[in-house]
């Protein structure tokens, strides 16, 4: 009897996947972070691209559309890199902005932006890089939190819910 190939490619490029967004912390501090905090100017904009929403897992930071926002623990805080290169990018896209002062509504953290390898503006909150995850397919999936021990959502203040969360909103 014998298994199917597509079994074992699909493990192996779940496998890949993972192995790359497990890599070194980045250290390059070459490309200086922008930071911008809050005003209540931006934070009541009617176009705001980072806004707060309820989800299983409290309050999270969620893009203008509602898609969940994460952080990887082997970013490092203020180095103006991202640690998620390559294969890693697929599973966790990364959140951009055309703006160097991306407005937000009722997100309390530091804002600011990084340049990406591809030389996209990657919004920060309090100086860590955010991610979508790729399975997240609607407003309110939270399936990216606390994969492989090392991605997480964010609070509205910047911080990152290490807790258990459902399904959703």
């Amino acid at each position: 009897m014998k298994k199917p190939l597509s079994v074992g490619f699909g493990a192996l490029v779940l496998a890949a996947t993972l192995a790359g967004c497990g890599g070194s912390p980045a250290t390059n501090s070459s490309a200086a972070p922008t930071t911008t905090t809050p005003s209540v100017a931006a934070s009541t904009a009617a176009g705001a691209e980072m806004k707060v929403a309820s989800s299983s897992a409290g309050q999270i930071a969620v893009d203008s559309k509602g898609m969940s926002l994460y952080f990887f623990t082997k970013d490092v805080k203020d180095s103006g890199t991202s640690a998620c290169v390559d294969a890693c990018l697929d599973a966790w896209p990364i959140f951009t902005t055309t703006s160097d002062a991306p407005a937000v509504e009722g997100v309390t953290g530091t804002v600011g932006t990084i340049a990406s390898p591809d030389g996209k503006k990657q919004v920060t909150l309090n100086g860590l890089p955010l991610y979508y995850y790729a399975k997240d397919k609607a407003p309110g999936d939270v399936t990216g939190q606390g994969v492989g021990g090392v991605w997480y959502l964010v609070s509205p203040s910047g911080e990152m819910i290490k807790g258990a969360a459902a399904s959703g909103y």
